[in-house]
């Protein structure tokens, strides 16, 4: 069975994991110092390497060679580690196991000493999860926790852990990944599973990932099936369900322009040559933003819109500057009533044909 990439290559050291510096400092000093706590929070966006962190830090916790407080990778503990199978690494996904009835469970589990380590670690995904009455379990477990246990809660949404909770815990908060650095991974695995894939493809996985590892990985991987090709972005684009950045762009040159009967001629010809007017719709509200947002700052324009290249920037650039802040603000607000309405109407095309006579009509 083939193993999907981001686990094929889970970080096996601390050195592996990117994008997290600041976190995997603090880990490795408090590692190398010996000033481990008994609960650690680790918060932030999904695929942004929380579960891969807890992981390397109950490794390393349990070595039992480490070199400078960090996992030596060759002892019984850490194969085992790197394998999944060792038995004082207890995961559990809250999403599943929420209820009162699995935190008393694992309450009884901490009253046992590890199998055979220093450490019974116990990494409890999503933890936002659990109902409140599985929170006041966990709570008094937090509260007086026997010496041989850690936890490692992760979440994706913070706002909904309680205060109780998190102030017992070291919290981490860990942030999306740059698309550089998505980039730089993803080259590197395209070279280790030999994919060719141009760069550009590249920056658009890595941009539709937003700032995701893992979803990012997901996608070199699906795209991996085109192995006997150089991957382009209009293959990842069809993979995305996304439609070439430049037909958005021309339909808005149109728009700056004034011209009603080239905008609706080309809606038209895009129905006439196969392409989907809903994602036209929902991708149009997406750059209808984007110009808004650089509009008013320019030095937002690259981070915006990193999914497009140098020349398309450029254009978006140059697009932006026909038009007024005040036609801009109410572009967006007209092709986001159209893309609203799309669905609800038996000929999606006309509500974006509505929009453009809308739009463009002199006001009176």
């Amino acid at each position: 069975m083939k193993l999907a990439l981001y686990r094929k290559y889970r970080p096996q050291t601390f050195e592996e994991v990117v994008g997290q510096e600041p976190i995997v400092q603090t880990l490795t000093n408090a590692l190398r110092l010996g000033r481990i706590s008994h609960a650690y929070l680790f918060t932030g966006p999904r695929g942004s390497g929380k579960t891969t962190l807890a992981r390397l830090f109950a490794k390393a916790a349990n070595c039992f060679s480490p070199k400078d407080g960090l996992p030596d990778n060759k002892c019984l503990n850490c194969q085992q580690y790197n394998a999944g199978s060792h038995m004082d690494l207890i995961e559990i996904d809250a999403a599943s196991n929420r209820g009162i009835d699995e935190m008393r469970e694992l309450r009884e589990g901490t009253k046992f000493s590890p199998t055979q380590s220093k450490y019974k670690v116990f990494i409890i995904d999503e933890v936002h999860m659990l109902t409140k009455e599985a929170f006041n379990a966990l709570l008094k477990t937090l509260e007086e926790p026997p010496s041989h246990i850690i936890f490692i809660l992760a979440t994706t949404e913070i706002q909904k852990v309680p205060p109780t909770i998190i102030s017992r815990c070291q919290r981490f908060d860990f942030k999306k990944l740059t698309i550089d650095i998505i980039i730089k991974r993803l080259t590197k695995l395209a070279k280790l599973e030999n994919i060719k894939i141009e760069p550009d493809a590249l920056r658009l996985i890595a941009a539709s990932a937003e700032g995701g590892l893992r979803d990012a990985e997901s996608l070199l991987d699906q795209a991996g099936i085109l192995k006997d090709k150089t991957i382009t972005k209009e293959d990842v684009e069809m993979l995305l369900g996304r439609l070439d950045i430049n037909l958005v762009l021309e339909f808005i040159e149109l728009l700056s322009k004034k011209d009603t009967k080239g905008a609706i001629q080309y809606l038209n010809n895009l129905i006439s040559e196969g392409h989907d007017i809903t994602l036209f719709s929902k991708m149009l509200v997406e750059y209808a933003r984007k110009m808004l947002v650089v509009k008013i700052n320019p030095e937002m324009l690259e981070s915006i819109a990193p999914e497009c290249a140098k020349e398309q920037q450029e254009k978006l650039k140059a697009l932006i500057g026909t038009f007024e802040l005040k036609e801009l603000q109410n572009f967006a607000e007209i092709f986001v009533g159209a893309n609203t309405r799309a669905p609800r109407i038996p000929l999606p095309i006309l509500a974006l044909e509505l929009a453009v006579v809308e739009f463009l009509s002199p006001k009176s």
